[in-house]
């Protein structure tokens, strides 16, 4: 058998033969020049994201030699784009474009004014940048297999209508989306709202943060909008409308949380930091931050795989994690306790049963006991609206909205 990922890529291709697909969007795993997609002899045309620092175990400790391996992807003479970069990654993708003769351009980011007053379906400013490349990509496309003669790159003033209903339509589940918990919503006057972003780099720390305290604070415009529009909204997710006016949102107070988890592949000296800083920057710092393990972590294939029990699992991440928390926080005060062990206080509570707390956080054995003592804090504040900002791993984000839409 292949690895995973090339078992799937294969499959891909598979499906998309038998299926004669008119036009694929391969998206890499990792990297580029050694990626099981980079197979395809001819693209049409390639595109590069903004790049950042991630997978540094694989593609290198720079950007540079990151750039050197998303640029694995040009093809001789094939055209590609990409967004700004930092200096270091656009000298080193303008190299690898000219040693194959590549034509690169960098996509200009989408002006939103030519979406007719509508809004990007996918929240925050770095979409304009990430839609400014779509449009390259796909207007590319059209003209090079002879679909349309004019270039919508050179008159970015009018885009066709197709283009514009794509733009604000799409949606992505776990990137800026915003899921009220039901259950709560059912039996209590208090509010439990999840905001999930798989973020898990130290830029996308950022653009995490800045969206969430910004959403945060325009939380029940946003409810209240949905109303109009059912099972969609300018945030790109999908739930049944809320409808609650801004007056009496005003009445209630809120709590922020963070639920928290990472590959131990990231740095979390790194990532947290940066989200706590980026959040404080706007005015918005958590009450606790919760750590879990990955339910899908312990899902295997097979029929003999059982998941373990909440005794079974090691939480000797989440435990360094929340020490790297407690030490952010404490010198953020002003009182640096680096390096110190924490005390644990071990909790008995039925809503926390095992959960390992300090000061300012906890550890929970498994994400259902941390969902649980969210719903216990709610209930007992019910004229209270927690808000739970979920990030650092698209693996932790799809497990709560697994639960969480049960």
């Amino acid at each position: 058998m292949p690895t995973y990922f090339r078992f799937l890529a294969l499959l891909a291709f598979k499906i998309f033969a038998a299926e004669q697909v008119d036009v694929a969007i391969l998206e890499v795993g990792l990297g580029g020049k050694y990626d099981a997609t980079n197979v395809v002899e001819n693209p049409v045309v390639c595109g590069i994201s903004s790049l950042g620092y991630d997978h540094m175990e694989i593609l290198g400790n720079t950007l540079g030699q990151i750039a050197g391996e998303k640029a694995g992807i040009f093809k001789r003479g094939m055209p590609a784009f990409t967004v700004p970069q930092p200096d270091e990654a656009m000298i080193v993708l303008e190299e690898k474009a000219s040693e194959l003769d590549v034509n690169l351009e960098v996509a200009a980011p989408l002006d939103a004014s030519v979406l007719s007053g509508l809004h990007l379906g996918l929240e925050g400013e770095h979409q304009y940048i990430n839609a400014g490349l779509a449009i390259a990509l796909c207007s590319t496309w059209l003209q090079r297999t002879g679909h349309v003669e004019s270039n919508y790159l050179k008159d970015m003033t009018h885009l066709p209508e197709q283009f514009v209903k794509g733009l604000a339509t799409a949606a992505l589940q776990g990137r800026a989306q915003i899921v009220p918990d039901q259950l709560i919503e059912s039996e209590s006057s208090g509010e439990l709202v999840f905001y999930l972003d798989g973020a898990h780099s130290p830029e996308s720390m950022d653009v995490c943060a800045k969206w969430f305290s910004l959403a945060i604070k325009g939380d029940y415009k946003q409810h209240k909008s949905y109303a109009s529009n059912p099972g969609h909204n300018e945030l790109g997710t999908s739930h049944d409308p809320v409808e609650v006016s801004h007056h009496e949102a005003s009445k209630k107070s809120s709590t922020q949380f963070l639920l928290f988890n990472c590959m131990s592949v990231r740095d979390p000296e790194l990532l947290l930091p940066r989200l706590m800083r980026a959040c404080a920057s706007h005015g918005v710092y958590f009450q606790k931050a919760l750590f879990v393990p990955n339910i899908s972590v312990y899902y295997k294939v097979g029929a003999s795989a059982s998941t373990p029990t909440d005794t079974q699992v090691d939480l000797s991440w989440q435990l360094t994690l929340q020490r790297i928390w407690e030490n952010l926080v404490h010198g953020e005060k002003g009182n640096d306790v680096k390096n110190t062990d924490h005390t644990h206080e071990e909790v008995i509570d039925d809503a926390e049963k095992g959960a390992r707390s300090c000061e300012n956080s906890k550890v929970f054995p498994s994400l259902p006991v941390a969902i649980n003592w969210l719903r216990a804090t709610v209930r007992k504040n019910r004229s209270g609206r927690s808000q739970v900002l979920v990030t650092g791993s698209l693996h932790l984000v799809g497990d709560v909205l697994r639960l969480v839409k049960m």
